[in-house]
């Protein structure tokens, strides 16, 4: 028998989306045990249809107005729209989704794509949003910056080679330039929590549905962007010398799921890449498991900085492409029911 969507339930403020505030774990895990009882929600490990829903970087640096990378998209409030969203999905189906994976975008101060990373001959670091290419430091606009040396464990000569063959490797990738960001998502700040609506609405379904969600790390490694939960950007320094690898024990996770869906920020940076790296691996295993994937598009946004950047039409592309590649492009508004491949 099909399981039906479900209502809201009555702790759920949609105003508050957009706030900051401290989640009441003990009230939320009694209401969870009752709301579980009353509508019959059985434990997430008697699912014969299993679906994971990923949750990219549903943090308050990225979600939250005033915050130090707040995605807004064109319309100013794409954020806080898409996580309204989001927990509703998330409540509404509650007895479909089998676990919730929220990956955590997880920085430290010295990082290649903050400021501090490099320098100009006048020793300033570069303002955010500053994008840098292989012709920049090739002619010496920016160079890294040698105070980090120590702190990283490399020379000054080393890190200069590395931005040189980090760049050269973006490119023949086909990646973005290597961009300076604003600090951001620093590990300990309020800035790398997540959400606290989204929060809430994963504790909710970890409890009502004995569901331990799955936390995600990302982000972490200095040498390196790392926008794909799956991989970061570069994996290879200097001489070919490895820096990082790829996450191939969450790909063989995931695909264990007969459905993947996925939301999240921003639409053209971890959401893309994350799904890109997804597809690659897909195709080298077996290409119909593209099938398998869902992309929540109304609940996820890409970066537009007024006046500065707007990769809204990078962000489109991407998810044609991956429409393209057999991938579902949905709504969360729509009943899953509906979607094509969905036996719930």
């Amino acid at each position: 028998m099909p399981r039906r969507e479900l209502r809201l339930p009555p702790h759920f403020d949609p105003a508050k989306t957009g706030q900051v505030w401290k989640v009441p774990y003990l009230d939320r895990a009694e209401q969870a045990r009752t709301w579980a009882e009353k509508h019959d929600i059985s434990p997430a490990d008697e699912d014969a249809f299993r679906t994971c829903l990923v949750a990219v970087d549903v943090q308050n640096t990225f979600c939250i107005p005033g915050f130090e990378l707040y995605v807004g998209g064109r319309s100013g409030t794409g954020a806080v729209d898409d996580n309204r969203r989001l927990c509703e999905f998330i409540y509404r189906n509650l007895n479909r989704i089998t676990r919730i994976c929220p990956t955590l975008d997880t920085h430290q101060i010295m990082q290649v794509f903050h400021p501090i990373f490099l320098v100009n001959e006048e020793g300033n670091h570069p303002a955010p949003f500053t994008r840098i290419s292989e012709e920049d430091l090739r002619e010496g606009r920016w160079k890294f910056n040698p105070c980090l040396a120590k702190n990283l464990g490399i020379s000054p000569d080393g890190g200069q080679d590395h931005l040189l063959s980090y760049a050269k490797k973006l490119k023949e990738r086909d990646k973005y330039d290597l961009t300076i960001w604003p600090y951001h998502a620093l590990l300990g700040g309020i800035g790398h929590a997540l959400v606290a609506a989204v929060e809430e609405a994963v504790f909710f379904h970890g409890v009502a549905r004995c569901s331990q969600p799955l936390l995600e790390i990302k982000g972490n490694n200095p040498l390196t962007e790392h926008y794909s939960v799956l991989g970061p950007e570069v994996l290879e320094g200097p001489g070919g010398k490895s820096i990082a690898r790829k996450h191939t024990e969450l790909v063989d996770l995931l695909l264990t799921f007969d459905a993947i869906i996925i939301a999240g920020q921003a639409k053209s940076h971890c959401v893309a890449w994350t799904v890109s790296d997804l597809l690659e691996e897909v195709r080298t295993r077996e290409g119909s498991l593209a099938e398998k994937v869902y992309l929540l598009e109304d609940c996820t946004s890409p970066v537009v900085i007024p006046g500065v950047v707007d990769y809204t039409e990078q962000a489109d592309a991407a998810f044609r492409k991956f429409a393209g590649a057999g991938m579902h492009v949905v709504r969360s508004i729509d009943p899953m029911e509906g979607w094509p491949g969905i036996r719930i």
